[in-house]
C-alpha cells in the first residue's frame, strides 16, 4: 500500500509543479497517456476546434496531412491512436510543416509520435503530417488537446478516423464526430489569407464597400479568376453564420446557382444550392467543387474553391461563361439556412465573370426603393414642413404681397403642396413597379402608404372645390382641410419610421431613426417658437390697443409688426429642413 501511495504523492507533486509552470515551451510528456494538461481545472465540453485529414484511406509508409483549426489558441498536443482502443499508446510518427510554432515529441517508445506547441503565441491553425508505420492498427483516429488559456481548455477531441483498404468495419461504433467527419472528405485549411491585389486586372471582383480589404470582417468579398477550364472562385466577409452568392436572369431571388460558405461552431462547410422562389436553399449532396478550402481567423470567414465553367451532367449550375446579375449575401446558420439578416448585395447590371476583369461594387437597395424614399422624404419632410408653417404663420406677413395675382403666403403655400402630391404619386408606384405586385414582406408599411395617398388625393379633391372664403361652408372646409392634412402628415412620418428599418432601402441603423426624431424635434421646436411668438403679439396688443379698436384689427397689426422675427425663424427652419434632406439623401445613396 505504501508504493501506490507514494506514487500517488509523487505524481500529485509533479501536477502542482507543472500546474504553476504549466507548459509554455510545449513539452508536456508528462501527459502523453492522460493528454490532460494539470493545468488545476476542468476540461470544456464542446469542443470548437476540429481536426481535418485530406485522405481517409491509408497504407503503411502512406503519409496523411493533418489540420488542426479554430479559434485562436496557446498550445496544443496532437496524436494518432487505435480507433478501437483509444485508451492504448500513441500510434506512428510525426513530421513538421511549421517548425516556428510546433515540435516533434517522444510519447512511449514511438519516436516522434507526439506534436506540440514551441510557445504561448496565439494560433488559429496547425497543420503537420503523420506516417502511417508497418504495425498500423486498421482504423486510427486523431485526438488533441487544446489549450485557449491556462484554464480553459479541451481534452481528447474526436478526429477523423482513416483506415486502411479493404479494412472491416469495428464491432463497436468508433468515437467520432460529424464535424470530422464531414470535413475529411475535401476541405482543408487555407494557409494564408487571400486579398484583392489582381481585382480588375487579372480577376472579376465584387467588394461592398467599394474597394475594401477581404481581411476585414465589414468586406464583404467575391472573386473570380480564369483558369483554363475553370474558375477559382473566393468568398470573404464576416463569420457569424454563412456567405453566399447566387448567379441569376434577374435581380429577383427564384430560380438561382447558389452557392454558400457555411460556419457552424467553427465547422466549415462549401455546398452548392438551387433556390427555389424565396424558400431557403437546400443543400446538394453532391456540389462539384474541387480544391475546397477555409480560413476562419479576426472575425474573417473566407472560403475558396474551384469550378469548371461547363458542368453539362448538371442543369441547376450555370455556365460560367454567361452574363448573369450577381448576388452577394450573409446571414446566421445553426441547422437550417436562416434568411439573409440584410438585402443582399446585387450588382447594377449582368456580368460575365470569365470575361474581362472588372472591380465593381454593388447596392443593397434598388434604383427604385431608393427613389421611392429620396422622394417621399422631399415631399413630407421638406415641401409639406414648409408649406404647413407658411399657411399657419405667414398670412399677416405676406397678406399685402401678391405672386401672379394672388397673395404670396397662399401661392408658397399651394405650390409646395401640388409638389407634394406630385411627387407623393409618383414615388408611390415605384414599389410596385420594382416588386411587380404588393409586398407581403415589408409588414404594415405599405398599407399606412396607401392610405397616405388616398389622404393626399382627397386633400387635393377638396382644395379644388373650396368654399369662397364668406361662404357659410367655409368653417366647415377649414376644418376638414385641416384635420385631414394633419392626419396625412403623421401618418405619413410613421410610415417612414416603418420604411427606413426594411432591408430594401439599406439605411444605417440607429441613424435613420436619430434622424426621424431629430426632424420632428426640429419641426416641433419651431412651431413652439411660433406659437409663442404669436401668443406675445396677441398680448402686447391687447395692452396697447385701444379698447374700441376690435381685437382682430390688434392680432392683424400685432402679427405684421413681427414679419422681421418670422422671416428670420423661416429662413432657419428652410435651412435646417435642408440639412436634414442632404443628410438622409447622402444616406440612401451612400455618398
Amino acid at each position: 500500500m505504501e508504493l501506490p501511495s507514494l506514487a500517488s504523492g509523487f505524481w500529485m507533486l509533479i501536477c502542482f509543479y507543472v500546474s504553476v509552470n504549466g507548459y509554455p515551451n510545449g513539452r508536456v510528456r508528462e501527459a502523453c497517456m492522460s493528454m490532460i494538461p494539470c493545468h488545476g481545472s476542468s476540461p470544456q465540453p464542446s469542443p470548437v476546434h476540429i481536426i481535418a485529414v485530406n485522405w481517409t484511406e491509408f497504407k503503411p509508409g502512406d503519409t496523411i496531412e493533418v489540420h488542426l483549426s479554430g479559434p485562436d489558441f496557446e498550445g496544443f498536443f496532437i496524436q494518432a491512436r487505435d480507433a478501437e482502443n483509444l485508451d492504448s499508446p500513441a500510434v506512428g510518427s510525426f513530421i513538421l510543416a511549421d517548425r516556428k510554432h510546433s515540435q516533434l515529441l517522444t510519447c512511449g517508445r514511438t519516436k516522434n509520435s507526439a506534436v506540440s506547441h514551441t510557445s504561448k503565441a496565439k494560433k488559429s491553425d496547425v497543420k503537420v503530417y503523420w506516417i502511417a508505420p508497418g504495425n498500423a492498427p486498421k482504423h486510427v483516429q486523431f485526438l488533441a488537446t487544446v489549450v485557449k488559456k491556462y484554464k480553459t481548455y479541451w481534452v481528447k477531441i474526436p478526429g477523423p478516423v482513416v483506415s486502411q483498404p479493404n479494412a472491416p468495419f469495428p464491432t463497436t461504433p468508433l468515437y467520432v464526430t460529424s464535424e470530422a467527419i464531414s470535413t475529411s472528405h475535401s476541405a482543408s485549411y487555407l494557409t494564408k489569407p487571400f486579398n484583392a491585389s489582381g481585382c480588375g486586372i487579372t480577376k472579376f471582383c465584387i467588394r461592398n464597400p467599394s474597394n475594401c480589404d477581404p481581411g476585414s470582417a465589414s468586406c464583404l468579398f467575391l472573386s473570380f479568376q480564369l483558369q483554363k477550364s475553370s474558375v477559382l472562385i473566393e468568398m470573404s466577409g464576416a463569420s457569424e453564420g454563412y456567405l453566399a452568392f447566387a448567379l441569376s436572369y434577374d435581380q429577383w431571388m427564384g430560380d438561382d446557382d447558389a452557392y454558400l460558405c457555411i460556419n457552424e461552431n467553427h465547422h466549415v462547410t462549401v455546398s452548392t444550392a438551387y433556390l427555389k422562389g424565396r424558400r431557403p436553399p437546400v443543400l446538394d449532396s453532391e456540389n462539384a467543387l474541387e480544391d475546397v478550402s477555409w480560413r476562419l481567423a479576426d472575425g474573417v470567414l473566407q472560403c475558396s474553391f474551384r469550378r469548371s465553367i461547363h458542368l453539362a451532367a448538371s442543369k441547376e449550375r450555370f455556365n460560367l461563361d454567361a452574363s448573369y446579375y450577381i448576388f452577394l449575401a450573409d446571414g446566421e446558420a445553426g441547422g437550417p439556412i436562416y434568411k439573409h439578416r440584410r438585402q443582399p448585395l446585387i450588382t447594377n447590371g449582368m456580368y460575365n465573370v470569365t470575361g474581362i476583369p472588372q472591380d465593381i461594387g454593388g447596392s443593397r437597395s434598388p434604383r427604385l426603393i431608393k427613389a421611392h424614399g429620396a422622394l417621399m422624404f422631399v415631399a413630407w419632410i421638406t415641401a409639406v414642413s414648409i408649406g404647413v408653417i407658411v399657411a399657419r404663420f405667414f398670412k399677416p406677413v405676406w397678406s399685402h404681397s401678391f405672386l401672379f395675382g394672388k397673395e404670396m403666403w397662399f401661392q408658397v403655400h399651394r405650390m409646395l403642396m401640388l409638389t407634394t402630391v406630385t411627387l407623393t404619386s409618383i414615388s408611390f408606384v415605384l414599389p410596385f413597379i420594382y416588386r411587380g405586385g404588393w409586398s407581403k414582406q415589408a409588414g404594415f408599411h405599405p398599407y399606412l402608404g396607401c392610405t397616405v395617398m388616398a389622404l393626399t388625393i382627397f386633400q387635393l379633391l377638396m382644395a379644388g372645390f373650396r368654399p369662397s372664403l364668406h361662404a357659410p361652408r367655409r368653417q366647415l372646409f377649414n376644418w376638414f382641410h385641416w384635420s385631414t392634412g394633419t392626419t396625412a402628415r403623421i401618418l405619413a412620418v410613421v410610415t417612414m419610421f416603418l420604411g427606413m428599418d426594411l432591408p430594401a432601402l439599406d439605411l444605417p441603423d440607429p441613424w435613420d431613426t436619430y434622424t426621424m426624431i431629430g426632424f420632428v424635434a426640429w419641426h416641433v421646436g419651431i412651431d413652439v417658437l411660433l406659437e409663442i411668438h404669436s401668443y406675445c403679439l396677441i398680448r402686447k396688443a391687447e395692452l396697447i390697443e385701444d379698447d374700441r379698436v376690435q381685437i382682430l384689427q390688434s392680432l392683424t397689426s400685432a402679427e405684421a409688426e413681427g414679419h422681421l422675427f418670422k422671416q428670420i425663424v423661416l429662413t432657419i427652419y428652410v435651412c435646417g429642413n435642408i440639412v436634414f434632406l442632404i443628410a438622409f439623401l447622402a444616406a440612401v445613396y451612400q455618398i
